[in-house]
């Protein structure tokens, strides 16, 4: 999600954009000294012009950045503007190439579970007999919306580290432990418990992954989304010979013996997890963020990380500590002493990320509508995908091929055709005058309109083929939306902005299990509601401010 640093491009008077580094015109130079500090020597206002001049003569895309020059704070943003320089200089390496891997784990895991949920609903409403079965979404919803809000705001508080490497042990541990469930209120709790882990993938690996990536590879955000289309593939493919060959079948007396399947299938999910777990903490280092440091007043840690991801891809880095500080108000001091030590930590507490994100007119609207953005497709995507075996099984039903073992081989098939949508989403991200938002407005609302046609569907074949075109598209859009989220908020907010688009995505996710309880499932109003909500997320995509295609992020 991009920070709120904006753009350094300025416009020429014909329109025409123009990008500059920090200082490459006397003029430009002068007028941001001015804003940090009138009193600034003319010395010191060299040093930096020229500095900035050569690193950006050395790294064009060092010079564009998401969002427009002057929406945060300026010394912040002069120091972003170096280390996307620094980063951009050592390039695409093998730490970065690792972390491509590590971070994808984290993907997977935030649609692996909620699929998980979705593919147990059926046998798990057959054994226990719930008065309520949605219950279990929504206790689901709920885990992901605290696991969005606390590792989402934490790691601007605690840093990026030990939220990346937890949220996968959380998930993994009690997704073990809800293979023992007794009861269906167990199994809710486990639910809940694993979500919170998985409600952080998103808002923390984005973050961390972005801010080490080089401008010139930052469409390599949407291409992970194909380690979220795997994970679809993964486990409906375990799903279909579990799940469709040891449940109890439709109108049949279920016992705990004869519907081993879910509970083996949730086994095999949280070893899946564990494995990813001890691959991420024990055979990678990951490094704080240089600009998570830098944004904390930890130059010198933030200088250090930057050389050893250097000599880890083979490089070396002219980054200094005085390259860092040359961007400070001359004269500024930081107050060492116990009771400002104290004060800064309770200003950890307050709202400052927030009102960050918040800071300009245009800043506020584009924070506000991709919160909106996540808030309809939270809602939308639940209703309908949480219940898709439901509506498959019963429909199936009706054509005369509604077993358990065609259920899952379908679900199957749908999670296949999300493959090539995720690959489709790199390459289009990246196509001139069309880029990140046309791409995602394109396919949220082709989103929608599939979800209307499968309403059309006379036989179950042609239901499978509007599902298989809905995964399509929506892979597309979810690789889209999950890069252009934290390229518009600036690092030093990231983690903030990514949780209030992640809250605000779970806060209507829980509203949807909640509505299909009160709702007829045996009509096709939850598909015509879904269906709603994408077309006019997608309307909204097109009206939003910023586009991150070709600049780096702050």
């Amino acid at each position: 999600m991009k920070t709120g640093m904006d753009t350094i491009t300025t416009h020429t008077e014909e329109g025409h954009s123009k990008q500059r580094g920090i200082g490459t015109s006397a003029e430009s130079s002068t007028n941001y000294q001015d804003t940090i500090d009138t009193k600034s020597t003319t010395e010191h206002e060299g040093e930096v012009k020229g500095s900035n001049e050569e690193i950006t003569e050395a790294h064009p895309f060092s010079n564009g950045t998401a969002l427009p020059k002057g929406t945060i704070d300026p010394v912040y943003e002069a120091k972003a503007r170096v280390l996307n320089n620094a980063i951009q200089e050592i390039g695409m390496g093998w730490y970065q190439w690792q972390l491509f891997i590590v971070v994808g784990f984290g993907w997977a895991n935030d649609n692996l579970w909620p699929v998980v949920t979705s593919l147990i609903f059926t046998p798990i409403t057959n054994e226990f007999l719930p008065s309520h079965p949605p219950l279990l979404s929504l206790a689901q919803n709920i885990g992901l919306l605290a696991g969005a809000m606390f590792w989402g705001f934490g790691c601007d508080v605690f840093g990026r580290k030990w939220a990346f490497n937890l949220t996968l042990g959380v998930t993994a541990i009690f997704g073990l432990l809800a293979a023992g469930s007794p009861n269906f209120a167990a199994i809710g709790c486990f639910a809940a418990l694993w979500s919170f882990g998985v409600g952080g993938n998103l808002p923390v690996d984005s973050a961390v992954f972005l801010e080490f990536l080089p401008g010139s590879h930052q469409y390599l955000l949407t291409i992970l989304s194909i380690d979220w289309a795997f994970a679809q593939v993964i486990a409906n493919l375990i799903a279909w010979p579990l799940l469709g060959n040891i449940s109890c079948q439709e109108g049949e007396t279920c016992t705990r013996r004869k519907n081993m399947g879910w509970r083996y299938f949730v086994i095999a999910m949280g070893g899946i997890s564990l494995i990813e777990f001890f691959v991420r903490f024990g055979f990678f280092t990951i490094h704080e963020s240089p600009k998570y440091l830098m944004g904390k007043g930890r130059d010198d840690e933030a200088v250090t990380v930057v050389h050893d991801v250097a000599r880890r891809n083979g490089k070396t880095s002219t980054l200094a500590v005085e390259d860092l500080k040359a961007c400070e108000i001359p004269g500024a001091s930081v107050e060492t002493d116990a009771v400002a030590a104290l004060k800064r930590k309770l200003e950890k507490l307050n709202l400052t990320h927030v009102r960050a994100l918040f800071a300009t007119k245009k800043l506020a609207f584009s924070t506000g509508l991709i919160m909106l953005v996540w808030a309809f497709i939270g809602l939308g995507y639940p209703l309908y995908n949480a219940f898709l075996p439901y509506i498959q099984a019963t429909r199936g039903a009706k054509f005369g091929d509604g077993s358990t073992y065609l259920t899952y081989r379908n679900s199957l098939i749908i999670a296949v055709l999300g493959i090539p949508g995720a690959l489709l989403g790199g390459v289009l991200v990246e196509v001139p005058k069309f880029g990140r938002k046309g791409t995602l407005a394109l396919s949220t609302v082709l989103t929608g309109v599939f979800l209307y046609c499968s309403t059309t569907a006379t036989t179950s074949d042609a239901l499978l083929g509007w599902n298989c075109a809905y995964n399509f598209c929506s892979n597309i859009m979810y690789a889209v939306l999950y890069a252009y989220t934290p390229e518009i908020f600036p690092t030093k907010d990231r983690g903030t902005g990514n949780a209030l688009t992640a809250t605000a995505n779970r806060v209507f996710g829980v509203m949807a299990p909640l509505i299909a309880m009160f709702a007829n499932l045996q009509t096709a109003a939850p598909v015509y509601t879904s269906g709603a909500l994408f077309i006019v997320a997608g309307l909204l995509v097109a009206i939003l401010p910023f586009e991150p295609q070709g600049k780096a992020s702050l």
